[in-house]
């Protein structure tokens, strides 16, 4: 299995630079990458024993392979086939489908890496990819925004890989478990270059302009497996240190808070579901034994909803209220936000009773209103107007077999945790929609708040960091007799 391992993370790379050998062949090799990872992805949730490989000892490569990194795994794959064959009859050079393998290979690599220099150089790859396909119009615009998540990215790992030296210097090893009983800086660095990389709490608020400034099918690859990048090592340490999952949890609870409340004050669509990446995120971090069942629904979810935004015919919630949506992706629209919602019959609804389930007392009431806030935000798609187009559509050919792969996902893996359907599980749900609807038509609907933009502004971003450092610093010190 180990070889097999290998080779499944070097065929991404591989098969990314024959691409530009048979340009001709670039979606077929490209689709192929995504189903070989779907593959190996179930082959390891199906196995009960997870699989430790140590490359070169300390100085080299450590790898985890489990059902965490399974459900990771899966979701990247999954979310790499639907926007391909959305891409399919586009006009995307081989060029786009390189990127899509390098960044699909680099993503799965974070998601089986266990120490933190081979975590840097496949998020440093990641950061590249990213860009790449951000700036991929080559409109002003787009170069702009890539370079602003690139250097905020960059600038991000540079207090990382300051921090991994600093856990080398305590035990001779990047090992993950080497976080106990390093100094409290070095556990604060590396945490701040995580959170600003997976778009979490103040240090994620590159996020909403860059994932709502890229082209649709690029958003859904960031708002749905890019940003789990910088989470996933996250859910890792906190499963593998006991004493680092309340810092964790601490920043998943704040962060669910905090993107759900931009989210429910935005009038843009695509901001909006930027600004809920987020919050979504905090969720994945908030309960992190069973964050990958969360991940999996949430990466489904935000990649068919960013894609049935670029398919609306305005992104300003208010032009859409006299802009009827054709019926056919009216219902696709309700179907996702249904699920993130945690409505009953899909995904969404077990993953919120499987997370809520795992909470700790202190984290309740901040996770209830952010579940509130969820089904507030995501009136604003159900309730659209809507109706049947007698006109020519100008969907993409691809955008129906994309919605097939990921809300047929979110069907099938709505029989994850069948265990959650029982009377006491379903009223909470059903009555936090019911709230949430109401006061979104009672309230948020004829709300003209609009929340100030300034701390999105590049500089303000960079001096976040300073900020949040300085939290993590004091968080993790208090801490300190316990990692210690």
């Amino acid at each position: 299995m180990t070889n097999i391992t290998i080779a499944w993370i070097a065929s991404s790379f591989f098969i990314g630079f024959v691409i530009y050998l048979f340009p001709k062949l670039a979606r077929l090799l490209a689709l192929s990458i995504a189903l070989l990872s779907a593959g190996y992805a179930v082959q390891i949730f199906l196995s009960n024993s997870p699989l430790d490989i140590q490359l070169l000892d300390n100085f080299g490569v450590t790898l985890i392979v489990d059902q965490l990194s399974s459900f990771f795994i899966l979701t990247n794959a999954l979310v790499t086939s639907a926007v391909i064959m959305y891409c399919w009859q586009s006009e995307k050079k081989p060029f786009f489908y390189m990127q899509m393998v390098i960044l699909h290979g680099s993503v799965n690599a974070t998601f089986i890496c266990a120490d933190f220099v081979s975590l840097y150089v496949a998020l440093e790859v990641i950061s590249i990819a990213s860009f790449l396909l951000i700036a991929y119009s080559r409109t002003d615009r787009s170069i702009w925004v890539g370079l602003r998540y690139l250097f905020v990215s960059n600038t991000a790992m540079l207090f990382y890989l300051v921090g991994a030296v600093l856990v080398y210097q305590a035990h001779h090893s990047f090992n993950f478990i080497g976080l106990r009983g390093s100094p409290p800086e070095a556990i604060a660095l590396i945490f701040l270059g995580l959170l600003a990389k997976g778009g979490i709490f103040v240090s994620g608020l590159w996020l909403p302009l860059t994932h709502s400034e890229s082209q649709s099918p690029v958003s859904a690859m960031l708002s749905g497996v890019v940003v789990k990048a910088g989470v996933f090592p996250l859910v890792r340490c906190a499963l593998m240190l006991e004493e680092i999952d309340p810092v964790v949890r601490f920043f998943g609870v704040s962060t669910a808070l905090l993107g759900v409340g931009y989210a429910v004050f935005e009038k843009d669509t695509k901001r909006m579901l930027a600004f809920h990446t987020i919050s979504q995120l905090g969720f994945v971090l908030a309960a992190p034994v069973v964050a990958g069942f969360y991940a999996l629904t949430h990466g489904l979810v935000k990649s068919a909803l960013f894609l049935i935004a670029g398919v609306l015919p305005s992104r300003n919630f208010k032009e859409l209220q006299y802009k009827p949506i054709d019926t056919p992706i009216w219902i696709a629209l309700v179907i996702a936000s249904f699920s993130i919602s945690g409505f009953p019959l899909l995904s969404g609804f077990g993953a919120k009773v499987l997370t809520t389930k795992n909470l700790l007392p202190w984290q309740v009431v901040g996770m209830n209103l952010a579940a509130l806030g969820t089904a507030i935000s995501f009136a604003k798609f159900i309730f659209l107007p809507h109706k049947k187009s007698e006109e020519k559509s100008k969907i993409p050919p691809g955008f129906w077999w994309a919605m097939v792969i990921l809300l047929g996902g979110l069907i099938a893996a709505n029989g994850v945790y069948y265990q959650a359907y029982t009377l006491k599980n379903t009223i909470k749900p059903l009555a936090t929609i019911a709230i949430g609807w109401l006061a979104y038509l009672l309230i948020f609907k004829k709300s003209v708040i609009k929340l100030p933009r300034a701390i999105e502004k590049f500089d303000h971003l960079i001096g976040v960091m300073a900020l949040m450092l300085i939290l993590l610093f004091w968080t993790i010190w208090t801490r300190s007799q316990f990692l210690i």
